[in-house]
């Protein structure tokens, strides 16, 4: 039988990555934090059901996705990227990273959740198709498809960013 300490080693040891994913898909800190909090909350609730699938992280993974793709279908509920003031001016090359960091984001936020899951669990997390069309629930043809989609709109939403890594790149 899982106990509550069961749930706090895996909060304990896997909390960083969730969190990660959950910016990911929110796009900012404050939004992301309650979005992991919402997603313990449920699954704490359901602890001894869920560890006996063997997969928790999966499952929380798809508690946050699902209460993201709610969110995103309410018109009241806006998700935006936020950018903060750094203290220091920073470098010109920072400056050009930040810029590109901000233009992807903005890209990123564009793209609907589930397109978002794939792209970083594929990309960020390095997960195989199977393993993404696992952890989300669906059919690998879906994840290769969300996967083309979402790479199309970056690259359309992002050329500059698209054409200076591949300047990047010859130099």
């Amino acid at each position: 039988m899982a106990t509550h300490q069961d749930f706090r080693d895996f909060v304990r040891g896997r909390g960083l990555a969730l969190s990660r994913f959950a910016f990911f898909l929110t796009g900012n800190d404050a939004d992301a934090e309650d979005l992991v909090q919402e997603a313990l909350a449920k699954t704490v609730m359901r602890w001894d059901r869920i560890v006996v699938g063997g997969q928790p992280e999966a499952y929380v993974r798809k508690v946050m996705l699902n209460h993201v793709r709610r969110a995103a279908l309410r018109p009241r509920v806006r998700l935006t990227f936020t950018a903060t003031v750094p203290d220091v001016a920073p470098a010109a090359d920072e400056i050009t990273r930040t810029d590109s960091r901000l233009l992807l984001g903005r890209a990123l936020a564009g793209l609907p959740p589930r397109q978002r899951a794939v792209v970083y669990l594929r990309y960020y997390e390095d997960m195989s198709e199977a393993d993404t069309a696992r952890e989300l629930g669906c059919a690998v043809g879906t994840v290769k498809r969300h996967a083309h989609d979402a790479l199309r709109h970056l690259k359309k939403s992002i050329p500059t960013l698209v054409a200076g890594e591949a300047l990047e790149a010859r130099s």
